[in-house]
């Protein structure tokens, strides 16, 4: 990352792929009949991406570990009910449907051929290369994902916006602060604190009982943040309704774990990688031969032209 200075796109990959998936119909297949509407519909995300946004730098950023350990030991019903399959030797194996499982190395593959930048560190999920990559970056970004986790990221000082898929990725919500302030009440720092406190039943995140979305951006504009109310809990004279106290207090085991959960991480120990965005293939045969055998037609071409441009 040392004088990357330009702007930078990170896909939140998965995220992508399986909206890909779920987006291009079944009926996308290779030569041999496997389907790989997943592939031809990332790539083309990606060229609309890069058609649209003419990022300088992209890297997709990969899930090593979809469900980190360290996360599980803080709140054990962390992704819990996403396990198809439990590893005692690595990441417990997560649910995805059987036609999309197949598709991810040919994805891996394609992108490694291109020279797009992917990266992926054990023990971490996706979203903690973004805030690392994120974290480090000298130029404005650009986060591309439909997971709103990753909104605590905006940050309008440092010009990190998420852009938000709302069909396809032809049409994308340009998350920045003001947005979020219309819609939540808080800005990209106090989002982390909100999420927590109201849960998330998609995360297997309990949340504090009783404290919605509304509760909680009421609270954190009454109190400032997740320390703010929680000293709150403890004044008697603070503006808090005895049903909200009681609820906070008892919350307090899960309340000294959740941010460590919640927030992204910044700290991840990146590889080296060019994260240029590739103007020529890196390995022209091996895209050729990948082409050839997956079918990828229009779809990888247009993507190449898009970057040649």
């Amino acid at each position: 990352m040392r004088g990357v200075t330009g702007r930078l796109m990170l896909l939140d990959s998965a995220s992508l792929y399986f909206r890909a998936y779920f987006g291009v119909p079944e009926s996308v297949k290779a030569p041999d009949g496997t389907p790989v509407n997943a592939v031809r519909g990332l790539l083309e995300f990606i060229d609309r991406l890069v058609k649209d946004h003419r990022p300088d730098h992209l890297v997709a950023c990969m899930d090593a570990d979809w469900r980190p350990q360290w996360r599980v030991e803080l709140i054990p019903s962390y992704k819990a009910h996403r396990v198809a399959e439990v590893h005692e030797a690595g990441p417990d194996e997560e649910e995805v449907p059987d036609t999309l499982s197949p598709q991810v190395p040919i994805i891996e593959a394609v992108l490694d051929a291109l020279g797009i930048a992917r990266v992926g560190v054990a023990r971490y999920e996706a979203d903690d290369v973004i805030g690392t990559f994120t974290a480090r970056a000298k130029g404005p970004v650009d986060i591309v994902t439909g997971d709103r986790d990753l909104y605590q990221l905006v940050d309008d000082a440092r010009e990190v916006r998420v852009l938000y898929p709302l069909k396809g990725v032809g049409t994308l919500q340009l998350t920045d602060e003001a947005w979020l302030r219309e819609k939540y009440g808080v800005d990209g720092k106090g989002y982390a604190d909100l999420a927590l406190l109201r849960g998330d039943p998609s995360d297997g995140l309990p949340g504090v009982p009783g404290v919605g979305e509304k509760t909680a951006a009421k609270l954190l504009a009454e109190f400032g943040d997740l320390a703010g109310i929680m000293a709150a809990v403890d004044d008697p004279k603070a503006k808090l309704t005895p049903t909200q106290r009681k609820r906070l207090d008892e919350s307090r085991p899960y309340l000294a774990v959740a941010p460590k959960v919640v927030r992204v991480a910044d700290d991840v120990p990146l590889p080296e990688v060019d994260t240029a965005v590739p103007r020529t293939p890196l390995d022209p045969a091996a895209l050729e031969e990948l082409a050839a055998r997956w079918g990828l037609g229009g779809s990888l071409q247009r993507l190449l032209t898009t970057l040649v441009a």
